[in-house]
């Protein structure tokens, strides 16, 4: 009986031993968020570093610019038409190419050779592209100010429609409103980080994964009328200065944040929780924000055409920038 006894406890010992085994063997569970934000920090691939000549006007190369006069191409850039591949066809730069907004990156994997240019619409889209781009290795990408609409005035439409430039009604939406006001910016808040998983351990495959996302599911601000409409039902970042903040006003409620950084965790002013808007004076910074935010994990969307939608013409008097209409480039068909 004692023999059996003592059989049985080895057994049980044994079995415990087994199973502490495994347990040991068992990976410990990595932080999705923060080693990828440490891979960030690590290689300077931070919001204020990636924010840096990310944007050109089409000016000429005789003033400076990028545009040859000659003919009305971008010799020293390779040039991406994210629009639509109808839009596309009725009419682009001279030897840009069409690529969608989703395979930026695995097609700028085969144009090395130069800097990549993105080309949209009004400039908001490209900023998405460009983002991904230089969280890409590619860290000298731009976005052609304007889009298209700052090209050629076949394409002005869309500022048009969302700036004073020609119609004042346009940019002006938010003078007047009991919603945009000058008042001194609210305390931000401290949130926790976001809280996603990722099938990889490294910080590279983990940024190679979050950027693909984001540019899967596309690029959708809110539009600025419905943001005046109602403030209180969103989280809003006010991105520009202090001074701004109050000179030109803002959405009321909205929280001021000139730098959106992983540094000092000023990052964590935007609660994860919840969907945030981020607006600038045109759009196309806050645009490359998002983007960047969005692949940290948190979910922020642009607000279209920025304060040029708002308060167009206190802007354009302060020279702030504005949308000023198109250049007279060329276009090509074929």
């Amino acid at each position: 009986m004692k023999k059996i006894y003592l059989l049985g406890t080895v057994i049980l010992m044994t079995m415990v031993l087994i199973l502490n085994s495994c347990k040991k063997d068992e990976p410990e569970a990595v932080n999705a968020y923060l080693t990828l934000k440490t891979y960030l920090v690590t290689n300077t691939l931070d919001l204020p570093d990636l924010a840096k000549n990310w944007i050109v006007d089409p000016k000429s190369t005789t003033v400076g610019g990028i545009v040859d006069s000659v003919t009305s191409t971008i010799p020293a850039y390779h040039v991406f038409d994210i629009r639509s591949a109808a839009d596309y066809s009725a009419g682009h730069i001279k030897n840009s190419i069409n690529v969608a907004l989703k395979d930026v990156v695995t097609t700028a994997a085969s144009y090395t050779d130069k800097p990549i240019l993105v080309v949209c619409y009004t400039g908001q889209t490209a900023g998405q592209a460009v983002m991904a781009l230089r969280l890409s290795g590619f860290a000298n990408a731009v976005v052609l100010k304007w889009g298209m609409a700052g090209w050629n005035g076949t394409f002005k439409g869309p500022w048009i429609s969302n700036s004073g430039f020609e119609t004042p009604a346009n940019g002006n939406i938010a003078v007047g409103s009991a919603n945009w006001v000058t008042s001194d910016a609210p305390a931000v808040g401290s949130f926790t980080e976001p809280v996603w998983t990722s099938a990889n351990t490294d910080g590279a495959l983990i940024l190679k994964e979050r950027v693909q996302a984001v540019l899967d599911k596309g690029f959708s601000p809110v539009a600025g009328s419905d943001v005046i409409a109602n403030p209180s039902a969103y989280q809003i970042m006010n991105y520009w200065s202090v001074a701004d903040y109050t000179t030109f006003g803002h959405f009321s409620g909205a929280y001021d944040l000139p730098v959106i950084s992983l540094a000092g965790d000023l990052v964590k002013a935007i609660d994860p929780s919840k969907e945030a808007l981020v607006y600038c004076y045109t759009g196309q910074t806050s645009s490359i924000a998002t983007f960047w935010l969005n692949v940290l994990g948190y979910n922020t969307k642009s607000i279209g055409f920025g304060a040029n939608r708002l308060v167009y013409d206190q802007l354009k008097a302060a020279s702030k920038t504005v949308y000023k209409g198109p250049k007279n480039w060329a276009v090509v068909t074929d």
